[in-house]
């Protein structure tokens, strides 16, 4: 393999490779350290490269195999994760000001499960501010860049994680999503974003924005590679055959399609991709349901206002201490959290036992769901307004407008790439599904995948109805 495929090469393969010692973990890692000292530069995607001590990994790993100790699929695979994730002795700035300095004595839970897993750690990634934002325009460590658009925003606010996958400066990353943090970055950068059911996945060691909406999940190249990676990192899965249960493909899976509010108001290249991968799935053999979904509005501006309270809860203190060492969109967001009241956020906390309920309910009719990732691809670095079917939205509530509220839920959801936009831009299908049947959700995204569909037909020529 030359330099460019061992870069861009999935976990599957790439395992397969060192297993079968045709390929030393030493060599992958300095092909890897080669694109990032070529790449980052530009792109912007990580805050600390750790060239030496993966160096050192990476030869332990080789040592280890040789001698006949394979620990598994990501033994000598590079990895990343979000500088949110405790490293120990390395430093874990979670892109600001307050935690510049900050070095931890342990390893987060899943950094732990990633080591003893043979990954080879070769950075922490650039991410939005304490990952309160959608852009990763950061205004300490410089913003995060687009690999197929530099001058585009990587979402966020595993902006860097969702970079570096795409751009090859890792085979896969570890991210945080609190409100779409790791689908929306999956989504604008063309990779696989896996946020997994609330608490599935320990968070010990990962500094916090929301305690209960935050979640920790994977960015990889294939669902193949992110359920690798799920598997590492939650306990609760390694006695079942998560990578064989995936491919059971969706021949009699009841699939559900939402008629209301998912597809009002999408920018019409990504409507066309996503009708025409529910299209695909139904000539998989699955049998799409239209449905109505309850109080999707609602509880996307219930999510935003537990989002509020939760954050500033967090930071209230270094607010008072060090509001001036805060970026303005953050601190902003952070003093409007002081302003919620505490009857506000529990009749959210009241509601959102509701709205869980009512979703549930759906689940008894359907497998999982399909809805775009994002009504948009990736807006301008700097864009404050995008224009929708000729309406300005915000960037920020439109990027987070289809995603926010299963975080709320609590439920499993994944993006997969499912074509590209008139410039090139990656667009993303999400699948949602039902808290705790994760192995649903990415059983759905592999099939579709297998199907290789090709950005042709995302996009073909002609009007696509919905079912």
């Amino acid at each position: 393999m030359n330099s460019e495929q061992l870069t861009h090469g999935t976990i599957r393969d790439l395992s397969r490779l060192l297993r079968r010692r045709k390929l030393s973990p030493v060599e992958l890692l300095e092909a890897t350290l080669s694109r990032i000292e070529s790449e980052n530069a530009k792109l912007n995607a990580y805050i600390t490269v750790l060239a030496e001590p993966a160096r050192a990994e990476a030869k332990q790993a080789e040592q280890e195999i040789r001698k006949g100790r394979y620990r598994g699929l990501l033994h000598g695979i590079p990895v990343s994760v979000k500088d949110l994730f405790y490293t120990r002795g390395i430093r874990t700035t979670a892109g600001s000001k307050i935690f510049a300095d900050f070095i931890p004595h342990a390893d987060a839970t899943v950094v732990t499960a990633l080591r003893q897993a043979g990954a080879v750690l070769v950075g922490k990634t650039n991410l939005h501010e304490l990952a309160y934002g959608i852009t990763s325009n950061n205004p300490h460590y410089g913003p995060v860049r687009n690999p197929h658009g530099e001058t585009q925003i990587p979402g966020g606010s595993s902006g860097g994680s969702g970079a570096v996958v795409a751009a090859g400066l890792c085979v896969a990353s570890l991210g945080t999503d609190t409100g779409g943090s790791i689908r929306v970055p999956a989504s604008y950068c063309g990779v696989v974003g896996f946020k997994p059911t609330f608490d599935l996945v320990n968070r010990d060691g990962v500094i916090p924005l929301g305690w209960s909406l935050d979640h920790v999940g994977p960015l990889a190249r294939t669902v193949w590679d992110a359920a690798v990676m799920l598997q590492a990192i939650a306990p609760s899965l390694r006695p079942r055959d998560l990578l064989a249960r995936i491919k059971d493909g969706v021949r009699g899976l009841v699939v559900g399609v939402p008629e209301n509010y998912f597809f009002d108001r999408l920018v019409p290249d990504v409507e066309q991709a996503v009708l025409t991968a529910v299209r695909k799935l139904e000539q998989l053999g699955a049998r799409i349901e239209p449905l109505r979904l309850p109080g999707m509005a609602d509880a996307t501006e219930l999510s935003r206002i537990t989002l509020l309270a939760e954050a500033t809860a967090l930071h209230q203190r270094q607010l008072r201490k060090r509001r001036q060492d805060f970026g303005d969109d953050v601190r902003l967001l952070l003093e409007q959290g002081e302003f919620i009241l505490a009857t506000d956020y529990l009749n959210a906390q009241r509601a959102r036992c509701r709205f869980i309920n009512e979703l549930t309910s759906v689940f008894a009719k359907v497998a999982v769901i399909l809805t775009p990732t994002t009504p948009i691809t990736a807006p301008r670095i700097g864009e404050l307004q995008v224009q929708i079917k000729g309406d300005n939205e915000d960037v920020r509530l439109a990027t987070t407008r289809l995603v926010r509220a299963l975080n709320f839920a609590g439920m499993p959801a994944l993006s997969i790439p499912c074509g590209t936009d008139r410039g090139g831009l990656p667009i993303g299908l999400q699948i949602i599904g039902k808290a705790g049947d994760d192995v649903t959700v990415l059983r759905c995204g592999h099939a579709f995948e297998s199907a290789a569909i090709s950005n042709a037909e995302a996009q073909q020529v002609g009007e696509v109805s919905r079912p």
